[in-house]
């Protein structure tokens, strides 16, 4: 485990990499810059600490919930794919993009808002029951540093995280697991068809020359990089439309089934683990009872759920520029170096890195430490008619995120 440090060091190069020769036109350093962390390795960090009383069930999928009441306690009903069912106190539903949950909690939000006479509330809550496809496609592989290594002794990735800029395209590449392999991935955006339904496999392998499609007018290095490939995944990058709450009952929503986002700021994962940390800690406090779990619950959402939403919002901008179709800041040509139309090339650059550093500023300016102290004493403070005193949860302290696997819990707590 690397210890976290503040010292000022490279995260990123930019490079505008969609024509015969590229241009280098930034250097993104932060304190700290990226620590790259393998997912498979992580994963193995939280199962090695797992304490033995945790017991985990696998080959169980979801498909709804039923919340039941009654003289003497509140139960949550979990049905499952094979048949069997369970009661618990308490569902986080933590299950990705498809997310059971989700759906579960969104028809029963739906149906108070009919009962409530609300039914234009009710037919928006349903319309963000699933996920909607971006629009993006997400072209991701694994390269053996060896293998580029031998290809191109002296390629800038071996040693230097990078983000290639195209138009509509865009490339993120760095070493993983101390330099031994190269991650790559590599998006096309079309946002004409934002929102609208993804017809094939939403995740698949496919040909390199699918990919090679959309980069073909890219700059050698970049195809050099593709020479490596093997095998290719594809993905169709999937989000979900804000909901009015992450909790129903006894029921609380977490990661990708309460904010799915773009990949652009690498935040997705990194705010499953906020959400996490935030939760974990009001449950864990001995204020929280089986009696006063709702509260528990509610005020998660009060902390969490502005936050994350801030994080998908500059995401979603952070795509736009990443792959420049920001208004205004489009470049759709090879950047002029010198020349009529160079200024306002440079300057156009220029802007964007400028957007790009402050939407993500909240990852290295930021802790999650003020929403883990406002959670907590909210627990102390008496509550309002509807059962919970709200209190402001976007100070100063809160906006986090940042590279691989963006996270102000990361940074602060896990290295």
């Amino acid at each position: 485990m690397v210890p976290p440090y503040d010292e000022p060091k490279v995260a990123f190069h930019f490079r505008k990499g969609d024509q015969p020769e590229g241009v280098n036109f930034d250097t993104l350093v932060t304190p700290g810059g990226m620590l790259a962390f393998h997912r498979a390795d992580f994963h193995g960090v939280l199962l090695r600490h797992l304490p033995s009383r945790c017991r985990t069930f696998t080959r169980k999928r979801l498909i709804s919930y039923q919340q039941t009441s009654g003289p003497s306690r509140n139960a949550v009903v979990l049905h499952f794919q094979d048949g069997t069912s369970a009661s618990y106190d308490l569902l986080i539903g933590a299950d990705g993009i498809k997310s059971a949950a989700r759906s579960t909690l969104v028809k029963e939000l739906a149906s108070i808002a009919r009962a409530r006479s609300r039914p234009g509330d009710a037919q928006r809550l349903l319309e963000a029951e699933y996920p909607r496809w971006s629009g993006t496609l997400a072209y991701r592989a694994v390269i053996p540093s060896d293998k580029l290594r031998a290809l191109i002794p002296s390629h800038r990735v071996l040693e230097n995280p990078m983000v290639y800029f195209g138009k509509n395209t865009q490339l993120t590449v760095y070493p993983i697991a101390r330099g031994k392999f190269i991650n790559l991935a590599a998006l096309r955006a079309q946002y004409d068809r934002e929102y609208t339904t993804f017809d094939d496999s939403w995740v698949q392998d496919v040909s390199l020359k699918e990919l090679q499609g959309d980069f073909d007018l890219w700059e050698p290095e970049v195809q050099a990089l593709f020479k490596c490939l093997d095998r290719v995944n594809r993905w169709a990058i999937h989000t979900t439309l804000p909901l009015p709450s992450f909790v129903h009952g006894r029921v609380a929503l977490l990661g990708d089934a309460a904010h799915a986002m773009m990949p652009y700021q690498g935040a997705g994962a990194g705010q499953a683990i906020e959400d996490a940390y935030i939760l974990a800690a009001l449950l864990g406090d001995p204020r929280t009872t089986r009696a006063t779990l709702d509260r528990a619950l509610r005020i998660y959402d009060a902390v969490r759920r502005p936050f994350a939403y801030r994080v998908q919002d500059s995401s979603h901008e952070s795509g736009l520029l990443f792959t420049l179709n920001y208004p205004g800041l489009t470049l759709d040509h090879p950047v002029r170096t010198s020349g009529p139309g160079a200024q306002e090339d440079k300057k156009k650059l220029e802007e964007i890195s400028s957007r790009i550093r402050r939407s993500w500023e909240w990852a290295w300016n930021t802790t999650i430490d003020g929403d883990l102290h406002r959670a907590l004493r909210m627990l102390d403070e008496p509550p309002d008619k509807n059962g919970l005193r709200y209190v402001s949860v976007m100070g100063a302290d809160s906006a986090g995120e940042a590279a691989g696997c963006s996270t102000r819990v990361q940074r602060r707590n896990t290295g």
